[in-house]
């Protein structure tokens, strides 16, 4: 029998099988290559082929790498999969067959749903110049049917919600990776130093499934996530004291944390969270001044506050937040993301109820947006995005007129931001079921998206973890952007 190898340390003897000793050694060498894959990746190593510092840790306005029509976004995010055929799809042969077996079969998130189809109790008619067929369900949609850029062929990669708005914020369906609007503040920052370039404007009643993974910076720095704003009470958390403070006293305070801040970062150079608390904090001493009258609405005209469905109950929570989110554009901010009514989209039933509720809380407030931005001259500068993470089935979903989930087709809205007004693109399939004509993954979207922000999708990088990451990772999903959607397609 073998013996052990004996290794003489100092003044002690180890003894060791050479199984032991490989799995010993192979172990701290893997400990090895972890540590500097990690410190290499840290703001003080990243070396000559990284960004400039100021690039990841400021919200200085930031040229992009082309002239873009757009300088901003406005994005409704309508969670929980609004249904394509309901709203923007009409699908006479799916009405037709209505009840009958669905002859080719779909991919079911629910493996025990009915079969039978489902075709559409709702009416479609033509709007604008442009013939647009809408939805009875969305009437003040369809007036401004000759500023929309409807997409009815998108599709995206998984039927689940996690999954699908992961896809839809971050081009990815894995958690954890910066979402759009983080991407956006990063190359461009913003053109208003008292505020954040990125605000969310979510439904003061609570957090819809996807929770704050909407806004989420990722592995970015902390100052490019989402900042929450909210609709009703305080505008922002824990940005005043719940006690009054007067102002010298503030003022001071603020002094002395920005000297013990100065000299910790001068004890840690490169600390990247630590730069980004630091900025956060002048930035929240700033919005102290500045945050009120952004979101002031007193200000604004009874032909307005009517526009938006102030004086309703049934579109004042939402319209209010169509109206903050035109107010943060209209003084420089970048990024504005508005989250639907708290009860979502997601209509697995009863949706000859449900879907009408949904369309009369958001409807007249999105229409109002789009109207008041033109109105201002900010349409051709903002891009106005209205979509959920996917779309839903032709099928009923048990017994009940609901429809379950469906990544192979969904449509969206586009407006203003040099998108193609009156145009209807792409093509599903006689149900509605798959897109199958101009298909549009959302890479694509989010390549053409950037684009008109005057950003090149395939060099919009970010380093992390030694790999120059993209938000559209065009090697992998062969993004594309969509030059028919474009009033100046690119050359």
């Amino acid at each position: 029998m073998k013996q052990p190898h004996v290794l003489h340390c100092g003044f002690s003897t180890l003894q060791f099988s050479r199984r032991r000793f490989l799995e010993r050694s192979g172990l701290g060498l893997g400990s090895l290559a972890l540590a500097y894959l990690l410190d290499a990746d840290s703001p003080r190593n990243r070396g000559a082929a990284a960004q400039p510092e100021s690039i990841y840790n400021d919200l200085r306005p930031r040229a992009g790498h082309f002239f873009g029509e757009a300088k901003a976004v406005i994005q409704l995010n309508q969670e929980g999969g609004p249904s394509q055929m309901d709203l923007f799809d009409p699908k006479p042969e799916l009405a037709k067959r209505d009840g009958q077996t669905d002859p080719q079969g779909v991919e079911s998130l629910n493996p025990k749903n009915n079969k039978s189809l489902l075709g559409s109790p709702f009416r479609f008619r033509p709007n604008g110049q442009c013939g647009m067929e809408l939805s009875e369900l969305i009437p003040h949609l369809g007036t401004v049917a000759d500023e929309l850029c409807l997409v009815r062929s998108m599709y995206t990669e998984h039927n689940n919600h996690p999954e699908a708005n992961a896809m839809m914020h971050t081009g990815k369906i894995f958690v954890g990776r910066p979402t759009m609007g983080a991407w956006v503040s990063y190359a461009l920052g913003t053109e208003n130093e008292n505020l954040p370039a990125f605000i969310v404007l979510r439904d003061p009643k609570g957090y819809g499934g996807n929770t704050k993974r909407a806004w989420s910076s990722g592995w970015m720095p902390a100052l490019y996530q989402g900042t929450e704003f909210s609709s009703k009470g305080k505008p922002v958390q824990f940005l005043t004291p719940d006690e009054p403070v007067p102002p010298a006293v503030q003022r001071e305070n603020n002094r002395l944390l920005a000297r013990l801040n100065a000299e910790h970062l001068r004890d840690h150079p490169g600390d990247s969270e630590l730069e980004t608390r630091i900025k956060n904090h002048e930035l929240a001493a700033r919005m102290q001044l500045t945050v009120m009258t952004a979101l002031d609405v007193s200000n604004e005209t009874s032909a307005t506050r009517e526009l938006y469905g102030l004086d309703s109950t049934v579109t004042a929570d939402y319209g209010m937040r169509c109206l903050m989110a035109r107010r943060l554009i209209e003084v420089g901010v970048r990024f504005v993301q508005v989250s639907p009514p708290l009860a979502g989209w997601d209509h697995h039933s009863r949706i000859r109820e449900e879907l009408p509720k949904r369309c009369g809380e958001t409807d007249r407030p999105s229409a109002a947006l789009i109207k008041d931005l033109k109105n201002r001259g900010l349409l051709d500068s903002t891009i106005v995005m209205w979509t959920g993470e996917f779309g839903r089935l032709p099928t009923r979903e048990n017994a009940t007129d609901g429809r379950d989930h469906n990544r192979n087709a969904f449509s969206l809205l586009l407006a203003g931001g040099g998108f193609k007004g009156g145009l209807t693109f792409g093509q599903t399939d006689d149900f509605g079921y798959k897109a199958i004509v101009d298909r549009v993954s959302v890479p694509d979207l989010h390549a053409t998206l950037l684009r008109q922000l005057g950003l090149d999708h395939e060099r919009l990088t970010y380093r992390h973890h030694g790999r120059d990451e993209t938000l559209t990772d065009p090697a992998v999903s062969g993004a594309q952007i969509v030059a028919q959607l474009l009033k100046s397609p690119p050359a």
